[in-house]
């Protein structure tokens, strides 16, 4: 039997940093039978970009003539930062972004990256100004998995004057990104004029800052898992938070799950703003909404949940009118906003018949549904109600066949339509887009 190949991938960007990691990584490589990938992103963004990927091309064949274990991948970005878009940040998503992809197409379970001690102590700094709370203080984490990878720093407490001692003594090559020296980003304007006047009166800030960010991650290591274990009280079987039973906590563990409660569904952290609204405002009793940036937070019958913005006219994509469903899966509707899941079943479904030829359709007003087999139909607004369904569980389209409502999102299949056993029927659940997915 083939032993299972052992592949390292480490970020290279041909600066002094990762080209001094790569090295490093290459000669321990080489005694141990470990494949190493070089992964490099050409972002497009500096005129010098060709002639860093070149540099790393050459590069890479001069070690693999000397017998070192490598061989380099590299992806071009072909996107632009949208307006209004940070530059930073639209850069190191796309990074990532495209390390995860090599990294998966070459079987590369773990990716090195060659932050170092005074990148840490920056960030800490950097997320200080920003107000960050004790998650923004611990900085980067050594090691993380993440999105099937694992992503490790094993430089991250090895001081900078190391790396530059190692890129000397192996007489080193690499590239200077000019874009360091660009005062409009906030990490270049902190090492040029802060850092210089921050380490003359204390020598020792880079050491101090980075354990102070060991310190914040293992406190936010203790706030995410006291955030669990609310979370296991409070949590409702949908996913929502009970209202009545979030109450009960005291202020500072309420303001802690509800960080970590927020972050997992909208995929960032809210805004402190939010946080300080959401304490003086919530109120068991009542329905409320607050607005976020691609869904809506809302309270309804004493629970609070987070809810895809509402898809208006001026959506990017037109609501889609007709649909053909002949099997089972899964039809996303980019144009309400969600998906529709057809299964099969046995009994108490839809014969697959009736959905050759469907008509979406919203809610105008006027429209009857008939829950149950022996019920009378009723009016949608009625059924929602007694159904319990908040108002934003109502936005999917209704579905008609031959003039006939098939489908209600939240309420399910008509009675009307209901088949026999022994013929191929099926059930449909209509799911919101979760807040933030692309449409």
């Amino acid at each position: 039997m083939t032993a299972a190949r052992r592949i390292v991938a480490v970020a290279w960007s041909g600066g002094r940093d990762s080209s001094a990691l790569l090295l490093a990584t290459l000669r321990v490589a080489a005694d141990c039978g470990i494949e190493v990938v070089a992964l490099h992103v050409h972002h497009g963004l500096s005129p010098h970009a060709d002639a860093w990927l070149a540099h790393c091309a050459a590069q890479c064949a001069r070690w693999q003539r000397r017998g070192l274990p490598m061989r380099l991948r590299c992806e071009r970005i072909v996107s632009r930062p949208g307006r209004g878009d940070s530059i930073e940040a639209w850069a190191r998503r796309q990074r990532y972004d495209a390390l995860r992809r090599l990294a998966l197409e070459e079987g590369a379970s773990i990716v090195l990256l060659g932050h170092h001690r005074r990148d840490q102590a920056e960030t800490l700094l950097l997320q200080a100004l920003r107000g960050a709370g004790v998650a923004g203080l611990a900085g980067m984490p050594r090691e993380v998995e993440r999105d099937g990878i694992t992503w490790a720093r094993p430089w991250l407490r090895t001081p900078r004057e190391a790396i530059e001692a190692y890129v000397r003594r192996h007489r080193l090559r690499h590239v200077d990104d000019d874009s360091n020296d660009d005062p409009r980003y906030a990490r270049n304007r902190l090492r040029r004029e802060v850092w210089p006047a921050l380490t003359a009166a204390f020598p020792h800030a880079e050491a101090t800052l980075a354990d102070s960010a060991t310190r914040a991650h293992e406190a936010a290591r203790v706030a995410a898992d006291l955030a669990a274990v609310d979370l296991a009280a409070v949590g409702t079987d949908d996913g929502a938070l009970a209202l009545g039973r979030l109450a009960e906590l005291a202020p500072h563990r309420r303001s802690n799950l509800l960080r970590h409660w927020l972050r997992a569904h909208l995929g960032q952290a809210p805004a402190a703003t939010l946080l300080d609204r959401l304490a003086a405002e919530l109120d068991p009793r009542g329905t409320q909404r607050w607005q976020l940036q691609g869904a809506e937070l809302r309270s309804h019958r004493g629970k609070l949940a987070t809810v895809p913005a509402t898809v208006q006219g001026g959506s990017a994509h037109r609501r889609e009118e007709r649909l053909q469903l002949r099997r089972a899966g899964r039809v996303g509707l980019p144009g309400w906003g969600g998906t529709l899941v057809v299964r099969r079943v046995r009994s108490g479904g839809v014969p697959l018949a009736w959905l050759a030829q469907l008509e979406l359709r919203p809610r105008t007003g006027g429209e009857r549904f008939q829950a149950g087999i022996g019920r009378p139909p009723r009016g949608l607004k009625k059924q929602y109600q007694a159904a319990g369904i908040p108002q934003w569980q109502r936005d999917g389209p209704l579905l008609y066949s031959g003039g006939q409502l098939v489908f209600v999102p939240g309420l399910g299949i008509d009675a009307r339509v209901v088949g026999l056993e022994g013929q191929a029927l099926v059930q449909i659940e209509w799911r919101p887009a979760p807040p933030g997915a692309p449409g």
